[in-house]
Order: structure tokens, then sequence, then C-alpha cells
């Protein structure tokens, strides 16, 4: 992963050297917009969340413009693709914030995809990272809204050992570093609830056979599987797992799977299959449901179903306009004095931004029926972030 920084870094140096001899923010002095460059999947692997992430961005933008905007401007969007690789990100990320000269950054995408533009930005523009991810990250000028591991597995592992008996945990996931590192601090929880990891692969983003990995599974005799694996293969593993039989072996445990996925999956190949997650689209409480209920208004039933990762690009969108509020501008160096301690209303609850992170309710659901219900909900857990 230090060679793969190091070609972002590259990468990021000669772009903004082939487009401009120096990389300085600059801004019409009467901009009439707030704009918002917004970087969400629209291909590759996590193509699966780009709909549902580019209505509930919409949704925000929309309330916040009738309500009268951000410092009393309209917001205007542009959408880039941030589903391929670091590069292809890079030059997306490069059009909108050198040609349409965007406010501030909004980013529903992978790790690699976020190191690249964090060494892009280096603190002269506001981003909002919104999804899951897996800790640590103190960039200058980012906010994290993201479940960390200590959120989604710290309190979820040791649940699971008492409530399923489960002891033996082996870890499959995409070979990237969101699930090595997120699988680093797993072997920590489940060592501390008694348990052993029995098995631990990493595939590439194509893989689409998984015979090889389930018989690794089953032999190695494993209760428990922790699955860090993206989008379309997820889809595919978890099918394939239930095909095999190993849903009667072994739970599973998946940090990324929503609701889209679950329909992917299929109602009939998601026994004992569990989701740890800050926001389902049916948690039991007046502001989750009043959300979804002017989500399914505006995109009508057949919408793409409400999910965690679409749903933090409105909590992204709102965050934005809170360390706007609070700054009284939308340059960089204001919001990095006036953010710690921003707050805004989610439908997830009270957010409020401490170093950087955001603590929040854990709901940890199983799959029943082809939907997920609530089994435990795991209250104000803190995202273990170290950034001063």
């Amino acid at each position: 992963m230090k060679r793969r920084e190091f070609l972002t870094s590259s990468m990021s140096a000669a772009l903004l050297a082939a487009i401009s001899p120096t990389f300085v923010s600059t801004r019409a002095l009467a901009a009439e917009t707030v704009k918002l460059g917004v970087m969400i999947p629209q291909s590759g692997p996590a193509g699966l969340f780009g709909p549902s992430c580019k209505n509930c961005t919409e949704m925000a933008v929309e309330e916040i413009n009738k309500s009268g905007g951000i410092l009393g401007k309209q917001v205007e969007v542009f959408y880039a693709d941030a589903g391929g690789s670091p590069s292809e990100a890079l030059k997306n990320a490069v059009r909108l914030y050198k040609g349409e000269k965007v406010d501030a950054f909004i980013g529903m995408h992978d790790s690699a995809v976020r190191g690249a533009l964090t060494n892009l930005f280096k603190g002269e523009v506001p981003y909002i990272y919104t999804p899951i991810y897996e800790g640590g990250e103190c960039a200058e000028g980012t906010y994290v809204l993201g479940e960390t591991p200590a959120q989604q597995l710290a309190p979820v592992i040791p649940w699971l050992a008492k409530n399923n008996k489960v002891s033996k945990w082996y870890l499959i996931g995409n070979d990237y570093n969101w699930p090595r590192d997120s699988n680093a601090a797993a072997k920590d929880y489940i060592k501390a609830a008694g348990g052993d990891v029995v098995g631990e692969e990493y595939l590439p983003f194509s893989a689409d056979n998984f015979d090889s990995s389930l018989a690794k599974i089953k032999a190695s005799g494993a209760d428990a599987v922790l699955i860090t694996l993206v989008g379309g293969a997820s889809v595919s593993f978890n099918r394939a797992f239930a095909n095999f039989g190993l849903d009667k072996q072994a739970l599973r445990l998946g940090t990324l799977i929503e609701e889209n996925t679950l329909a992917g999956i299929g109602a009939e190949n998601a026994a004992r299959l569990y989701s740890s997650s800050g926001y389902f689209q049916n948690i039991n409480s007046p502001k989750a449901a009043a959300f979804a209920e002017r989500y399914y208004e505006k995109f009508g039933s057949d919408a793409p179903a409400l999910n965690a990762l679409g749903e933090s690009c409105y909590d992204g969108v709102y965050l934005f306009k809170a360390l706007a509020n609070e700054a009284k501008g939308v340059a960089a160096e204001k919001i990095a004095s006036a953010s710690e301690g921003a707050s805004f209303s989610s439908p997830r609850g009270n957010m409020t931004l401490t170093k950087g992170h955001v603590d929040k309710d854990i709901y940890l659901a199983e799959a029943v029926d082809g939907r997920f219900r609530v089994v435990e909900t795991f209250e104000n857990v803190p995202s273990g972030s170290t950034c001063s």
C-alpha cells in the first residue's frame, strides 16, 4: 500500500503540473452559488451504490436550497465518477476543482481514491468523506462521517460470540487497504472475545469465481466469516456461499452489505447473514422514518433502496452547511478553524464532529425475508479517532 500511496501522490503532482504551474484555490469574488463537487461511484465494483448516493445528494441540496441555501446562496452540484482507478478519479477531481472551481468536495468512494484526493487537495479545499472506512484519516481539511472498525466491529464481534457462540473466524475481502486494515483491527477484537482467526485471504476486484475460497472456509472449520468484499463481488460471493451450503456451518458478518447488496444476494441466500452499520432504512426512529418517506415520495417506490452509503451523502451535504455556517464562509482555512464541535441533524440522529470524525449509534441487523431486521443497538460508539 505504501507503493500505491507514492504513486497516487506522484499522479497528483503530475496532473497539477500539467494544468497549472501552481495549485492555488481561485474563486470568483462575488460567486452567485456555492459549488459542491460530489465524487461517487458511477462505474466499477461499487457502482451498485451510485444511484442511491446521487438521489440522497439531490434530496439534501433541494431541501437546503428551499430553506435559503448556504450562507444565503443556492447550492450547485457537480458530479464526477469515483468508481474507477485512483488515477481516473484524480482526473475527474481536477476537472471539478480547477475547471468548475467548486468550493468543497463530498466523496463516497473507496479508500484508495481517498488517499489520492487528500494528496491532491492538501487541505486547500474542504473535503468530506462519507462512507465506512478503515480509520486513521487525519489529513488537513478532511472531515470523516463514515463508520470505523472501532464502531462496526469492536461492539459487534463480542456480541456475536456471546449470543451465537461463534469463535472461529475466517476473514475474506478485496485486496486493498480498507479490508486489510479493517481485518487487522478485527483480529484484536476476535482475540479479546476469546476467538481465533482460522483463515484470511484477499481477492482482486475482478474475482468472480469463489470455489477455492469456499473450499478453504469449509476446511477451516470456521463458524463465522467476516466479509469485506465490495459491491458485485459481495453479491456473487454470498450467493455462492449459500449454494455451497456454508450458511449451515458459519454465520456471515458484512460491514459493507447494505440494502441494495442484500437485494442482489437474494433472501434465499441470506440465512444467518448479519450486517453492522450506522444506518438502515428501517431503523426505528421518527427522523429515519420521515427521511425514508420523503425519499420514496420523491423518487418512487421502485427507487434504489435507501442504505447507509447513499444516506451518508445526504449527511455530507448537511455537514458542509453546518461547517460553512460555523465558519461564516467556505474557505478551507476558515472551516478548519471552526470545524471542531460542528453539529447537524441527520436521519441517524444529531451528529457532532469531534477530531474530524463522528461518534454514532451502531446497529447490528440480521437479514430476514430479504430485509434487514435490527437485533441490537450500540449507542454513541466512539470513532476511535486519534487525530489532534
